[in-house]
C-alpha cells in the first residue's frame, strides 16, 4: 500500500528518546521552519531531561511515551539500541497503520523493527549525525523503496533540514555508521589536537581552535564543491622542500592514514558485532 506523505505544519512529529541525535533533530528541525515547536513532542526518561527540551526548544515534552504514540503522526524513535523492546514492545498496541515510523538506534536493523509494527506501516532506519545540530549534519536512509517513493521523499525532506542525506542499501550501514555517524568525534579529536599543537607553537588556545576548526570547514568545503581528489587538493597546498611536505611526511611516518583506516574499521566492526542477536 503505498500512502502520499506530506510535510503538513499542522501534523505533529514525535521523538521517544531525547538524547543528543534527537535534540539534533529537533534543531534542524525547527530552525529549518519545517516544524513549529508546538508540533514537536518528546518523551524522555526523566522530567528533567524533559524540562531540559522544553526549555531549550520550547517543544511539549514529557516522561509518558504513550503520549507522544497518541498525539505523533510521525514518530522517531531515539532510545538506546539495547532499550528498543523495553521500550517499544508496551506501546505496540497503540500505533496506527498511518503513522510514519523512523528509527535512528544504531545495530536494530529494518526487519527487527518491522517486527514491531503492522505489516502495512511504512518503517525506516535512518543514521543523522551530531552535526545535524548546526544544520551541517551527513544523515544516511537505509531502505528498499525506490527513489520517488512518497515516504522516501517525505523522510528525505525531513532529515533534508538538518544537511545532507544519502539513500543507501542496509548492506552498507557499517560502513556508513563509520564514516559518518561516529565520525565527527574523530574530527573533534583532529580539532583537539590541532589546538593543542597551535598551543605548543605559541598560539592562544581559542585563537588556535579557531583556525583549525575554519581550516577543517574550508577544506570540505573546497572538496565539496571542487569534487576533485583530496590527494590532489592536498598536493595543492604542498611545494617542493617546503613545510607542508615535511608535516606531511611525519604523518606518514606516525601512520596517520592508518591509523584512521584502522579506527574506522574498527567502528564498522563494532556496529556489526551491535546487530547480531544475542546468542
Amino acid at each position: 500500500m503505498t500512502r502520499s506523505y506530506k510535510l503538513d505544519m499542522d501534523k505533529k512529529i514525535g521523538f521517544i528518546g531525547g538524547g543528543n541525535i534527537a535534540k539534533a533533530i529537533i534543531n534542524g528541525l525547527i530552525t529549518s521552519g519545517l516544524f513549529k515547536p508546538q508540533h514537536v513532542i518528546a518523551s524522555t526518561k526523566t522530567q528533567k531531561s524533559a524540562s531540559l527540551l522544553i526549555d531549550q526548544y520550547e517543544i511539549d515534552a514529557t516522561t509518558d511515551n504513550e503520549y507522544v504514540v497518541k498525539n505523533a503522526d510521525t514518530i522517531i524513535i531515539a532510545v538506546k539500541p539495547h532499550l528498543i523492546d523495553s521500550v517499544i514492545s508496551p506501546l505496540t498496541h497503540l500505533f496506527l497503520k498511518n503513522q510514519l515510523i523512523i528509527s535512528v538506534a544504531a545495530g536494530v536493523t529494518t526487519q527487527q523493527l518491522k517486527d514491531y509494527f503492522d505489516e502495512e506501516t511504512d518503517v525506516f532506519r535512518v543514521m543523522p549525525n551530531t552535526p545535524a545540530q548546526v544544520g551541517a549534519g551527513m544523515t544516511c536512509i537505509f531502505t528498499d523503496y525506490p527513489e520517488g517513493h512518497p515516504s522516501l521523499n517525505y523522510v528525505k525532506k525531513l532529515f533534508s533540514a538538518a544537511g545532507e542525506v544519502a539513500v543507501l542499501d542496509e548492506s552498507l550501514v557499517h560502513a556508513s555508521i563509520a564514516t559518518q555517524g561516529s565520525s565527527p568525534a574523530y574530527m573533534f579529536m583532529m580539532l583537539e589536537a590541532m589546538g593543542d599543537a597551535g598551543v605548543k607553537l605559541g598560539l592562544p588556545r581559542q585563537a588556535a581552535y579557531q583556525m583549525a576548526a575554519q581550516t577543517m570547514l574550508g577544506s570540505a568545503q573546497m572538496y565539496l564543491e571542487s569534487l576533485k581528489h583530496p590527494g590532489e587538493l592536498k598536493d595543492m597546498v604542498t611545494s617542493p622542500k617546503g613545510t607542508t611536505i615535511e608535516a606531511v611526511a611525519t604523518l606518514e611516518k606516525e601512520g596517520f592514514r592508518n591509523a584512521i583506516i584502522e579506527a574506522m574499521t574498527a567502528c564498522a566492526m563494532k556496529s556489526i558485532k551491535m546487530s547480531e542477536p544475542d546468542k
